[in-house]
């Protein structure tokens, strides 16, 4: 029981540090580009994960492409901890 605890915050602790890592990124890169006008090009795409089944949103299909793979991944983790975690405990 303690190892879910200690990963469960594990994760939250590096969720967070990729947010601060995020923000931090986005504003160097604001900084850096200070004086020119570019067009900005927005990409985006999200996954809506119900159980282990996937639902995948995305503006265009190198988003879609990186969603899909995360999708993939998430799906494979799901799977390995409802087969593992019951032994453990």
């Amino acid at each position: 029981m303690k190892l879910i605890i200690t990963l469960g915050f594990l994760l939250v602790f590096i969720g967070v540090l990729i947010i601060f890592v995020g923000t931090f990124y986005m504003a160097y890169h604001a900084r850096k580009g200070g004086g020119e006008m570019a067009k900005p090009e927005v990409r985006g795409g999200g996954i809506i994960m119900i159980g282990p089944i996937p639902i995948i949103f995305g503006t265009d299909t190198g988003a879609l492409k990186l969603v899909m793979i995360l999708a993939v991944v998430l799906m494979v983790i799901a799977t390995i901890m409802l087969l593992l975690l019951p032994r453990m405990l």
